[in-house]
């Protein structure tokens, strides 16, 4: 069978390219860069296409999309700090418009699109856990790209396409060089600090059943339309997932309390202002800081039913799996 990944040499991408290889699947990436040159090189040796281009270009789709059975569509452009809302909604939702008409026109069977949880904001408190049918509240402009791209979504099923949507929660797992690895680095020194309380929960999700996931999704029968939230079983506390992050570092972690958040983000504001005719990706930054405070933990019954999900991995044994790959790779 024959599939088209798009953001397939991101972090993700690439642990769903691998997945599908591994089942034998014919795949092609398209995606802005060609990511990490080792992972590209194991790709191509086992006969992955590489087309470097963009979702939101029509002439690229044209030369990749035509001859393929499936398609899962991972592009985004999630890591772009400063661009905001012009760029997330050019890739995150025309870009899916543009795919999906594409798709539709060259008869592709299917497509598995990645949303995420975020749609659907925080959740209030007593409202954990909640499921696919939470209202959506998206928090910030790419959550609200997400939203609007469902929306692009819904209107193609209802004219008839063949597309899944998938709500990742929040992604870990070797290959992941952003936010999880700040975390372990953080609880790595025995101390962390926690704006806030702690008590807000946190779903995370190791990236190889988030992979699997995806394949699912793609071979489950009659279950065209449908929208389901990926997550590991458990979800936690923050001051829970900090100790557990380190736990499997065998260090004993102290949190140091600063409740004072509304300052905080001020601060922020001021830091992304300085930083954004630069370029770089600033040291604290809104998205970020939300993660101190939103409050997300799921009911993955609907996944397990349809699609026959079952995380790969404990949550534990996937943070050490995650702590190991850091280890190799001398970030750790």
């Amino acid at each position: 069978m024959k599939a088209v990944v798009t953001g397939g040499a991101g972090f993700t991408g690439a642990h769903v390219v691998r997945e599908l290889v591994n089942r034998d699947y014919e795949v092609s990436v398209l995606d802005v860069t060609q990511g990490d040159p080792g992972v590209q090189a194991e790709f191509e040796a086992r006969g992955v296409r590489f087309v470097v281009g963009s979702v939101s270009d029509a002439a690229t789709l044209d030369r990749v999309v035509p001859g393929h059975e499936l398609i899962f569509n991972l592009a985004s452009a999630f890591r772009d700090i400063h661009q905001g809302t012009k760029l997330f909604q050019q890739v995150d939702v025309e870009g899916t418009r543009l795919l999906l008409a594409v798709a539709r026109r060259e008869g592709v069977r299917r497509v598995i699109h990645c949303s995420t949880q975020g749609v659907h904001g925080s959740l209030p408190a007593g409202a954990v856990p909640g499921n696919e049918d939470s209202p959506f509240a998206p928090l910030d402009e790419y959550c609200a790209a997400k939203v609007d791209a469902e929306r692009v979504c819904q209107g193609f099923i209802d004219e008839g396409m063949d597309i899944v949507l998938l709500r990742p929660t929040s992604i870990y797992g070797p290959g992941d060089t952003h936010g999880w690895l700040k975390l372990f680095r953080l609880c790595r020194k025995g101390r962390f600090p926690m704006i806030g309380t702690g008590e807000t929960f946190n779903h995370p999700v190791y990236v190889e059943s988030l992979a699997k996931a995806f394949v699912a999704a793609a071979e489950a029968p009659a279950v065209n339309g449908g929208t389901f939230i990926i997550g590991d079983d458990k979800y936690l506390t923050l001051n829970e997932l900090v100790r557990l992050v380190g736990h499997v570092q065998g260090r004993k972690v102290r949190i140091l309390r600063f409740p004072w958040f509304w300052p905080v983000r001020a601060a922020a504001t001021i830091v992304e202002g300085v930083t954004r005719p630069f370029g770089v990706e600033p040291p604290i930054f809104h998205r970020r800081l939300n993660w101190y405070v939103t409050n997300r933990g799921w009911d993955l019954s609907r996944a397990k039913a349809a699609l026959g999900y079952v995380p790969a991995v404990s949550l534990e044994e996937g943070l050490r799996r995650t702590m190991h790959w850091y280890q190799e790779r001398g970030l750790l």
